[in-house]
Order: structure tokens, then C-alpha cells, then sequence
């Protein structure tokens, strides 16, 4: 079921035959985690990209404050890495958090390079992540900027309500950059 989930996820993004679908699903490998686990720490490079069969990842950092702040949530048919890590290779900044018991498959970088140089398509597929993560990152930096709490929780309830369903206070209020006070107001005011 994973590998059928991650065929169909790929084909979804750019046209490959089925030989060389095979191929690319050859490089992932299965991994169950347990709730709360970490993929990754900060300091530690990131060797890994995941892809989320079932269950959920979290990436975040700890800011200067000292609280931890969620930059990206995973459900199933997503992918997650801490990509700056995993681009320059360098120490990662962040953490990979496992916040549900999960099914995952995942690529090393050096099979996920690997697969640039052997199938051109491949190269489509890891673009058109790249503009995706772009597109997202700069739509949450500027919703911080130009939107109140309110507005934020409302655009996360209309562009992503699962993460409202299935994750806690804590997380959900670290994703969209208010309290947990301000967000259990909130809560109360707008309904799902």
C-alpha cells in the first residue's frame, strides 16, 4: 500500500513509464516510527526525505526565545525533509518530529541524487517540490506579516482544517505564530 501511495503521489507530478516508476520506488525504503520520535536533531545533517503513508511529521526549530516554532506539517501523501540541510548539507537548524505513529518511506540523498542523473524526470519531480515549498514558506511568512491571529487561523481552517483536527493546541499555535491562549480563543469564536 505505501509504495502504491508514493506511485501514484510521483505520477501525480510528472510523466514517467512504469519501468522507470519502478526504479525510482526501488531507492525508498519502509519505516514505521512511533508517536513523538525524532527523525532528525539539530546539529545532524539531513540524509533523509520522507514520504508519509500514514500518520503525520512535524519540522520546526527552536527560536532565540527558546520555543519551539513549526515551520511545515506532513499528513499522509506528503513529502517532508529539512531541505535546507538536505540541499547544502550542512548542519541542519531544525528538527524532524514524528507527532502521530507513522508508516513513512523514505530516500537517502545520495539515492535521491542518484535518481537525478538516471531518470531525467526526476529532476521534474524534485522542481516542482522545490516551487512548492517556495510558494508555501513565502505564503506563510507574508501571512505573519500581513495578517492578524484571526486571519491566520481562518486561512489555516480553510486551506488545511486537518491540521486543526488532528494536532494539539500547542503545535497548531506554533504553526501559526500566536499563543495558546490566543488560540483557544479563537477556537471558541470560529468554528470548524
Amino acid at each position: 500500500m505505501p509504495y502504491e501511495q508514493l506511485g501514484a503521489y510521483i505520477k501525480n507530478r510528472i510523466a514517467v513509464s512504469e519501468e522507470n516508476l519502478d526504479t525510482i520506488l526501488s531507492y525508498f525504503k519502509p519505516l514505521k516510527q512511533g508517536k513523538n520520535e525524532l527523525l532528525l536533531s539539530a546539529g545532524q545533517t539531513s540524509q533523509h526525505t520522507y514520504f508519509v503513508s500514514k500518520g503525520c511529521l512535524r519540522i520546526y526549530f527552536i527560536n532565540e526565545e527558546g520555543k519551539d516554532v513549526t515551520r511545515y506539517i506532513a499528513f499522509e501523501n506528503q513529502i517532508a525533509t529539512a531541505l535546507v540541510s538536505f540541499i547544502t548539507k550542512m548542519p541542519s537548524t531544525e528538527y524532524i518530529q514524528v507527532i502521530e505513529k507513522s508508516e513513512l518511506l523514505y530516500i537517502s540523498h545520495d539515492d535521491f541524487n542518484h535518481l537525478m542523473i538516471i531518470i531525467p524526470q526526476w529532476r521534474e519531480f524534485y522542481c516542482s517540490y522545490l516551487e512548492k515549498a517556495y510558494v508555501n514558506n513565502t505564503n506563510r511568512l507574508m501571512s505573519f506579516t500581513t495578517m492578524d491571529a484571526l486571519e491566520r487561523y481562518s486561512q489555516l481552517l480553510k486551506i488545511n482544517p486537518a491540521i486543526v483536527k488532528r494536532l494539539p493546541n500547542k503545535i497548531v499555535a506554533s504553526y501559526i505564530n500566536i499563543s495558546q491562549e490566543t488560540l483557544s480563543r479563537l477556537k471558541s469564536k470560529v468554528s470548524i
